[in-house]
């Protein structure tokens, strides 16, 4: 357990949509931001990829992989002077299948998903990671990406039984080996939990801590599993993650919190002790403290959120 088993179970991907872009130059697709995630995958050929935000453009070619955490809007075409379509025009009513665009020059195949989640409980993850992922073929983490791609094609190509579920379920493993791929190369310039992950000796305490989050931990026994001393522990903690590991450990006990408040009905007596609370009033005071509000009224905001 680390923290982005955490992450990703309380993100609740509620939806997954996708749809398989045949493209001959010249031609140009423009996609509008919005909540959900974007991920791309250039199964043949090569295109221009133009991200809001970033400001040189990308080229993309056949193996490589995009993820848009944030959202944020982008642009796909052959050539940079070629004009755009709006998504929304083309797309509209062929989720899940195939979309020809352009004309008979050089052709490009590549698919475009889109998922939505729990914005809320995605925030630790959200917060670390670039506007842009991109993930070229050559790299050694995306070799990892070689199998989800191959199954990708085949889904989006050829549609079968249970394809949508299934595309759906690799958009995920997508996400998570982009993500793993970022952090093997950026890992060393950066800070927080995420980079963190990667370190040798701070890594094993981080997971110790995810994995038994009620655990009554101190900074000796963390220390103990990063086989440092304690002083050496608590440094290169702060380096590393940019806070004290008590104050990232009750970050992330109440992130939890947080998450069993809004997607259940646990009694927050209950919810205290699974995160290591003895008492209920101990537990409320820290919510709040890190919340802003108390655990009833998160409850009730989550569930508005809900339902709204």
């Amino acid at each position: 357990m680390d923290p982005l088993d955490d992450v990703f179970a309380a993100m609740r991907v509620r939806s997954a949509l996708y749809a398989r872009l045949e493209a001959g130059a010249p031609w140009g697709l423009s996609l509008a931001g919005g909540e959900s995630a974007r991920f791309g995958l250039v199964v043949r050929g090569g295109c221009l990829l133009e991200v809001e935000g970033v400001a040189q453009q990308v080229a993309l070619a056949a193996g490589d992989c995009y993820v848009l955490a944030h959202g944020t809007p982008y642009v796909l075409r052959d050539h940079p002077n070629t004009p755009t379509v709006s998504c929304t025009s083309v797309v509209r009513d062929r989720i899940g299948g195939l979309v020809e665009l352009g004309g008979t020059g050089t052709a490009a195949s590549v698919i475009c998903g889109w998922f939505h989640f729990d914005q809320r409980a995605a925030q630790p993850l959200l917060a670390l990671l670039p506007v842009l992922l991109h993930v070229k073929m050559e790299q050694a983490r995306a070799l990892a990406l070689q199998g989800t791609l191959q199954l990708l094609a085949m889904e989006t190509g050829e549609p079968g039984l249970g394809s949508s579920l299934l595309v759906s379920r690799l958009a995920d493993i997508v996400f998570v080996q982009a993500v793993r791929a970022h952090v093997a190369a950026n890992g060393e310039s950066q800070t927080g939990w995420l980079a963190a992950l990667a370190d040798a000796r701070i890594g094993p305490a981080l997971r110790a801590m995810h994995k038994d989050i009620a655990h009554g931990w101190t900074v000796e026994a963390l220390a103990g599993a990063a086989s440092l001393s304690r002083s050496a522990f608590a440094q290169r903690f702060r380096e590393r993650v940019g806070q004290s590991p008590l104050e990232y450990l009750t970050q992330w006990r109440m992130f939890k919190a947080g998450n069993m408040l809004g997607q259940g009905d646990a009694a927050v007596g209950a919810i205290a002790s699974a995160v290591g609370y003895e008492s209920e009033a101990a537990f409320s005071k820290a919510f709040k403290r890190e919340k802003g509000i108390a655990p009833g009224a998160w409850r009730a905001a989550a569930r508005e959120g809900a339902t709204a």
